[in-house]
């Protein structure tokens, strides 16, 4: 796992560069004063630790109104920063894009699972790897605030055999068996079909997980059903085009539904931070 300090730390140098020139133009850097975030919508709240770790990196005293992971109205104070009014204009558009970002995609993720729990309690939204490259530490933390399963956060962390490893291998049964040899019992195989004959053939040939890309709704449950019926342990995850308005189509015939769109184009909550001076 990355260090979110050090994360945050790189996030400052992208957008300081060599300093602050308005601040440091129009501010008196010993000036002091109180700052709020607040939400401008209702919506599920996420980034605020990372947020109070920048504040902290900055040498500010912040303090947390909500928890990550939270429900807010729109109105509600997220958390107050105090102190230093330099740092604090400084920190304020890295603080407000983590949290809205984050926030977005925790509020999708919710928001989808609850469809898809409302027609099959035990199923499970997961993420993929669509994401912002140097910023996927912070999106996968932010479906799991949401309710949902980061999925594999690198590509050391899991196998899944795709369409491409498959060309590569020779075909479907050896790819299984390559990945057989080199992996262990705690780690699973997951292979993606694209098709019923393709999800017989990865049951049939060992797969611990079957993921069926692109399916419409009946051909999914007809995939479920197939594999299931090869071997109950087996999970099916469903994949590609998932959407709010379509996931409920899906639930009923899947252990796991991953879903690009939670990382790749999911839309940023409104969040704003107001700043007071003193004296």
């Amino acid at each position: 796992m990355p260090d979110m300090r050090e994360e945050l730390m790189r996030f400052l140098v992208e957008d300081v560069g060599y300093g602050d020139i308005t601040t440091g133009a129009v501010v008196d850097p010993e000036s002091t004063g109180k700052g709020r975030i607040v939400a401008e919508e209702d919506c599920v709240i996420a980034g605020v630790e990372a947020a109070c770790e920048l504040f902290s990196i900055l040498g500010l005293p912040v303090t947390a109104r909500i928890e990550d992971g939270s429900r807010v109205k729109k109105g509600d104070t997220v958390m107050g920063v105090s102190g230093r009014l330099a740092p604090m204009l400084t920190g304020e558009r890295l603080a407000l894009n983590i949290l809205m970002r984050m926030s977005g995609i925790a509020t999708e993720t919710a928001n989808m699972l609850k469809i898809a729990r409302s027609k099959n309690p035990k199923v499970r939204i997961a993420a993929t790897r669509k994401t912002t490259p140097g910023f996927r530490y912070f999106e996968k933390m932010a479906v799991v605030l949401g309710g949902g399963d980061s999925h594999r956060l690198r590509l050391d962390d899991g196998i899944l055999v795709k369409e491409n490893h498959i060309e590569a291998a020779g075909g479907l049964e050896r790819a299984i068996e390559l990945a057989k040899e080199r992996t262990t019992f705690a780690r699973k195989i997951e292979v993606e079909v694209t098709d019923l004959d393709m999800a017989e053939r990865a049951a049939r040939a060992g797969a611990d997980i079957i993921m069926l890309d692109n399916f419409d709704p009946e051909a999914a449950k007809r995939g479920y059903e197939l594999v299931k019926s090869i071997d109950s342990r087996i999970i099916v995850e469903i994949s590609g085009g998932i959407s709010r308005e379509n996931i409920g189509d899906y639930a009923a015939f899947a252990d796991v539904i991953s879903v690009g769109a939670l990382t790749h184009s999911v839309r940023a909550c409104s969040l704003s931070m107001d700043i007071f001076r003193e004296g």
